[in-house]
């Protein structure tokens, strides 16, 4: 059976267990102590040498690092991913852009706020600026198509919304981005993700 490592925190592990969850694949997850050492061990390097989670290992001995690498592998012909071949670069797109301009930002603000119990005001401001443009840019596109990339939801959507759900926990607030709140409720329903 698969195995899942992961900190059960973080937006980038739980999309991959959501993934698993959403299409019926059998897993075993271990919790990696992310801020004990856990992702430092020998054992864990030995999987992955960029020493983070998350980390897939299946029953062959392969292992697949990379939050979007992951699902991506393991949605392959799913309803997940687009058949029609632009609408799945499209669906990429936001995935690159996803792990770029928007993780880095948001899910950084709230790792500061709730794991290293930072103040609001001991934010880094150009993170926090980001965060929104990163916002800005969803809303615009949240309020042309229901999902990112159209009337369907897709691993565009897995991947956004891990860190989007939980932005106020990093300090974002999302009360002027109605089709982002809007979009949050209608992707967790349609990934089977309790809110």
């Amino acid at each position: 059976m698969m195995r899942i490592f992961g900190q059960s925190g973080s937006g980038n592990c739980l999309k991959v267990k959501w993934t698993c969850d959403l299409l019926a694949l059998p897993y075993v997850w271990t919790e990696i102590d992310t801020f004990g050492g856990g992702t430092r061990t020998p054992e864990f390097l030995a999987m992955n040498p960029a020493g983070q989670v998350p980390v897939v290992k299946f029953d062959d001995g392969r292992v697949l690092a990379q939050s979007n690498a992951i699902i991506r592998y393991l949605a392959r012909d799913s309803h997940l991913i687009p058949q029609d071949p632009f609408d799945g670069a499209r669906m990429d797109e936001w995935l690159f852009w996803e792990q770029y301009s928007h993780e880095p930002h948001i899910a950084v603000c709230r790792s500061q706020l709730v794991y290293l119990r930072k103040s609001r005001d001991q934010l880094d401001p150009e993170k926090v600026k980001r965060g929104y443009a990163a916002l800005g840019r969803m809303e615009t596109q949240l309020r042309a198509t229901r999902f990112l990339i159209g009337e369907r939801v897709s691993l565009a959507d897995m991947a956004l919304v891990a860190y989007t759900r939980v932005a106020h926990e990093g300090g974002f607030d999302l009360a002027t981005y109605s089709a982002v709140r809007r979009w949050i409720g209608e992707a967790e329903q349609a990934l089977g993700i309790a809110g």
